[in-house]
């Protein structure tokens, strides 16, 4: 009887490590715009296949920005829910924003 509990409580155990929770992704960025020049910093909500490298975000994060006149400049950092709070101040109105 143990097995027959033991077997899928185990098969479960194994599924949730091959597939971990959806946890959200985020970056945070520096982009320009020129004539006049204006710079600034921001958090954007990725999709999850683009958090695996910074080169998978930039493709991601790019034609946002370019949708509004902007061009990425570089990637900061890759992070997840947990950092969202320190950022908010600093990306100021491009919190999130694209």
């Amino acid at each position: 009887m143990k097995h027959r509990i033991l077997i899928p409580a185990l098969a479960l155990g194994l599924s949730a490590l091959a597939f971990p929770a959806n946890a959200a992704c985020y970056a945070d960025y520096k982009a320009k715009k020129d004539n006049p020049l204006k710079l600034h910093y921001g958090v954007m909500k990725l999709p999850n296949s683009a958090c695996n490298s910074p080169n998978a975000a930039a493709s991601a994060i790019a034609p946002r920005l370019a949708a509004a006149g902007w061009t990425l400049l570089n990637i900061v950092s890759l992070f997840d829910e947990g950092g969202l709070n320190g950022r908010k101040a600093n990306a100021g109105p491009y919190f999130l924003r694209f």
